[in-house]
């Protein structure tokens, strides 16, 4: 598989990296020599340097050979010309971009049906916002994801050091509670990345994923000793477009929500825009300000300014001055791994939203979502096995799963179903994969040969 991508900054720079270890054919074009230098001193791909809207370097990145245009800039307005030349030179060539700005969300199939036809339009904002949506409403979670259309959930929690399930081993775990036994996946344990069997050992501090449908999602946090809190306020820290998208739904839910933009237009502009959301202007990293909003009795604090260090003052500052909960947008990837050190716990970030969409749609086979955990180290993917699949109609110990992959899941019509080494996927069933960064190029050969038929 050959991929173009337009726009060298760090969405473009972590996806080519991703490809390029999948042992895909990437080429980066950027106008910014820095970057690509970045590119080509890191990763071995092809860089052209230039615009890529001009048909003279998507001619020279091989655009008629691509079998995926990807088109990543910071600049709306130059994805979609991008795609739009290369809908002229490549009509063939299936394009994606990202595009944020909320004025193009009624046009998104407009863009698909006429030119530039762009088959899969991302934007991350939107992705994020869910996101955040489902960490406020979901107790104790660091990480959370859905499957099947929000019937399946995975859900990333740290066990705490004195709750009942440390120092349990799984095989132990449904003498600890028999109505509810949950699927546990993987462990990340310090930097290390933990595939679990029966004997190993939970421990205080471990991050635990696992799976569960979402009528007996609370039941199962119940069992980390995670209970269900009441959120009625939440103070939003940044008034831009993620800001606003998440007053706007929260608004929506009636929970009493207020905003923190430091910028007097904005703030303005916010006014008008939301009804019953509370506008403040000044400094969300202020303490004397935080003090006066009463900040102890926020239940959600959310910080969504573009500034990574105010982000992560102003959630630690919440955080001490009694907030319950705190939300904190990251971009950087070389910040991930200091988060938990520093006690923020609770991460988002637009760019790995638009990775993981990114990703669901570059996968080979009918993969519905791909979903990629600590610092993209593995992958939940969710596909469709169709009735030619090699997969069905054997039970899964007769398969072979490359080293680092789990069958986590069966989605069949209403039912969701543990598979275990006797469990048969049925030709329609949508499975859940889990997957070590290094096997993804094995689960993509059995997705593409063995889940689906060319």
């Amino acid at each position: 598989m050959k991929v173009v991508i337009i726009g060298a900054g760090e969405v473009g720079f972590n996806v080519a990296s991703r490809l390029v270890n999948e042992n895909k054919d990437v080429v980066v074009i950027d106008k910014d020599h820095e970057a690509i230098r970045r590119v080509s001193d890191n990763i071995d791909a092809q860089v052209v340097t230039g615009s890529g809207s001009n048909p003279m370097s998507l001619d020279e990145a091989g655009i008629k050979d691509a079998e995926i245009l990807l088109a990543v800039t910071d600049s709306d307005e130059a994805n979609l010309v991008a795609c739009l030349v290369a809908d002229i030179i490549s009509p063939s060539t299936k394009k994606l971009a990202r595009i944020r700005n909320a004025d193009f969300d009624q046009y998104h199939d407009t863009f698909r049906k006429h030119a530039p036809h762009i088959d899969t339009l991302i934007n991350p904002e939107i992705e994020v916002v869910k996101t955040i949506d489902r960490m406020i409403h979901t107790p104790g979670v660091v990480d959370v994801g859905e499957f099947s259309d929000g019937r399946i959930k995975f859900i990333g929690i740290f066990l705490d050091k004195n709750a009942r399930l440390a120092g349990i081993s799984l095989s132990e775990l449904s003498s600890i509670s028999e109505k509810q036994r949950p699927l546990i996946v993987a462990v990340i344990r310090g930097e290390k990345l933990i595939i679990p069997r029966g004997d190993d050992t939970l421990l205080g501090g471990d991050l635990v994923y696992f799976i569960c449908e979402e009528e007996k999602l609370l039941d199962t946090l119940a069992v980390f000793d995670k209970h269900a809190e009441p959120v009625e306020r939440v103070l939003i820290i940044g008034g831009g477009k993620i800001g606003t998208r998440l007053a706007r739904l929260l608004d929506k839910k009636s929970v009493y929500t207020k905003i923190i933009e430091k910028n007097p237009d904005r703030c303005a502009k916010l006014a008008e825009q939301l009804n019953k959301v509370v506008v403040l202007h000044g400094d969300g990293s202020d303490q004397e300000l935080l003090k006066e909003e009463n900040i102890q009795d926020i239940d959600v604090v959310v910080t969504l300014t573009n500034d990574e260090e105010v982000n992560i003052l102003a959630s630690l500052l919440a955080k001490q001055m009694g907030a319950r909960k705190t939300i904190t947008k990251i971009s950087k990837f070389s910040y991930f791994p200091l988060m938990a050190t520093i006690g923020i716990e609770q991460v988002v970030s637009p760019r790995l939203s638009a990775i993981n969409t990114i990703l669901q749609h570059i996968r080979r086979g009918k993969v519905l979502s791909s979903i990629s955990i600590k610092g993209e180290q593995a992958e939940f993917m969710e596909a469709v096995a169709l009735e030619t699949s090699d997969i069905v109609g054997k039970p899964l110990k007769n398969i072979s799963f490359p080293k680092g992959v789990l069958v986590a899941g069966i989605i069949r019509e209403e039912n969701f179903i543990i598979p275990t080494g006797d469990s048969i996927v049925n030709p329609g069933d949508m499975i859940i994969i889990f997957a070590r960064k290094q096997a993804i190029p094995e689960v993509e050969k059995i997705l593409m040969v063995k889940l689906e038929y060319f």
